[in-house]
């Protein structure tokens, strides 16, 4: 990624939908671009609010959507999978393989068809759920849990972090205004009232603190 490469999460269903909220946080919380962390759910957006019937199991389709996005050999796949049997994740991890694209999974079953395929997998077995089936349960929140971890540690290791601070976040609201604002004036130990004119300024915390301190 440092290299221009991004991330891709693929997955149905929950699964699917799990990707498609941690990628959508990153650019607000982590200042990146818009398209740097990638969530693809098998049957397109209109899946994110509405199950598409058979979507999952068009083997094909994955690599077909990965290719929208003019995927290159600097970028990772990581295909999310609680059952760890979608065709729709198992044939997009097989193509990337062929197309030397790193590849990762997260399942919830030990040994399944997805792990086989994937270079990279993370197995979070959960065991039984409450309600049969229901992977968006146990399966789901272990696999969200994941997703933090992963774009988390990505975006400290992209230097997106400093100590435990969003200095990159976007000023989307009030709220994140004066925690930007805040995070200004500790570190600067100006006021308030200058903190936040030098963070309206340069819009972001990094380079409102850079300006006085370069």
């Amino acid at each position: 990624m440092k290299q221009g490469g991004r991330l891709f999460y693929m997955g149905a269903g929950t699964s699917g939908r799990l990707g498609i909220v941690d990628a959508s946080e990153c650019p607000p919380t982590y200042g990146v671009p818009q398209g740097m962390v990638i969530g693809i759910i098998a049957g397109g957006d209109k899946a994110i609010r509405k199950a598409v019937e058979f979507a999952e199991d068009d083997i094909k389709q994955g690599w077909k959507d990965l290719q929208k996005h003019k995927i290159t050999k600097k970028d990772v796949v990581i295909g999310i999978a609680a059952s760890g049997s979608t065709p729709y994740v198992i044939g997009a991890i097989e193509a990337c393989n062929k197309e030397n694209i790193t590849t990762a999974c997260i399942v919830c079953n030990k040994g399944s068809n997805v792990s086989k395929v994937a270079r990279h997998k993370i197995e979070i077995v959960v065991g039984p759920e409450f309600v049969t089936g229901s992977t968006r349960m146990k399966s789901g929140t272990a696999q969200k849990l994941a997703l933090n971890m992963i774009s988390t540690s990505v975006m400290i290791k992209l230097g997106k972090v400093k100590g435990n601070k969003m200095v990159d976040m976007q000023l989307s609201n009030n709220k994140l205004v004066d925690r930007g604002t805040n995070m200004v004036a500790k570190e600067l130990n100006v006021s308030y009232k200058k903190a936040n004119e030098l963070l309206m300024k340069y819009g972001s915390v990094r380079k409102a603190v850079d300006s006085v301190k370069k």
